[in-house]
């Protein structure tokens, strides 16, 4: 981890200067969001709560928290709740997600999420947060460097 702020370099290009386009304020009003969503969480078998807030492009802000079940394959992530939720309102444009889990190194989110996130916004910034405030930004580019998009769609 870098200096006081708590946020991670990526390869190259520090991820934080990337992120900086996103206000500090409005990633703090992002982190509060999916705390509380977080706290909302229904993880009765693996007791890892995840929220997530999703900003769109007019400043509304959608959120989304683990839903697990029984049958574990039909569980969703907080993001791919967060990302529904925006869609069934009418938003398909994304500016930042934040997304609070877990205690230690911030967990990311898994592949598909990342996939599901790319459909809409290939290098959105994203501010991972641990339950205990570790911080690290990154973008979604860097996540899923080669992701599968529109375009792939029309080569075929």
């Amino acid at each position: 981890m870098t200096g006081g702020s708590g946020r991670q370099a990526g390869r190259g290009r520090t991820s934080a200067r990337r992120a900086s386009a996103i206000p500090e304020t409005t990633w703090r009003r992002l982190v509060a969001a999916a705390r509380r969503a977080r706290a909302r969480a229904y993880a009765p078998y693996s007791r890892f709560q995840v929220g997530a807030a999703l900003l769109t492009d007019d400043g509304t802000v959608f959120v989304g928290a683990n839903v697990e079940n029984s049958s574990f394959g039909l569980t969703i992530c907080a993001e791919r709740a967060a990302v529904v939720s925006a869609v069934a309102n009418g938003y398909r444009r994304f500016r930042a997600l934040a997304l609070v889990a877990g205690r230690g190194e911030p967990a990311s989110p898994c592949g598909a999420c990342r996939q599901v996130l790319h459909e809409f916004a290939p290098d959105l910034p994203i501010r991972l947060v641990s339950a205990d405030g570790r911080t690290r930004d990154v973008r979604l580019g860097e996540l899923l460097p080669l992701g599968f998009g529109h375009r792939d769609l029309k080569r075929g």
